[in-house]
C-alpha cells in the first residue's frame, strides 16, 4: 500500500505544526506580567527617605573623616585585645577560703 501525501496536504501539515509550536511562545499571563516587580519598586520607594539624594549637593552631617577613621581603628583593634573578664564568684568571696566555712 502506497500512501501518496499531496504537497497541499504536506504544507498544511507543517503549517498546523507550526502553529503548535509557536503557541508555547505566546505569553500566557499578559496582566500578570504588565506589573510584575511592582510591589518591589513600591516598598523600595516608601523605604526611601530622600529619593533627590544622589542629585543634591548637600555635604553628609556628622563627625569628619579622622575621627571616623579613628573611630572604625579603634573598634577594629578591640577584638585583638578584648578586655579582661572577672569570675562570678570570685565576687563577696563566694567560693574563696576566706567565706567562713
Amino acid at each position: 500500500m502506497t500512501i501518496n501525501i499531496t504537497p497541499r496536504v504536506l504544507l498544511t501539515a507543517t503549517a498546523i505544526g507550526l502553529m503548535v509550536q509557536l503557541t508555547g511562545c505566546g505569553s500566557t499571563t499578559p496582566d500578570m506580567d504588565a506589573k510584575f516587580g511592582d510591589a518591589v519598586r513600591t516598598a523600595r520607594q516608601q523605604q526611601t527617605l530622600n529619593p533627590a539624594a544622589p542629585t543634591g549637593n548637600n555635604p553628609v552631617l556628622g563627625i569628619d573623616g579622622r575621627a571616623a577613621a579613628s573611630a572604625q581603628d579603634r573598634y577594629q583593634d578591640s577584638f585583638k585585645a578584648p578586655p579582661k573578664t572577672f569570675e562570678v564568684l570570685g565576687i563577696g568571696g563566694v567560693g574563696s577560703s576566706g567565706s567562713g566555712q
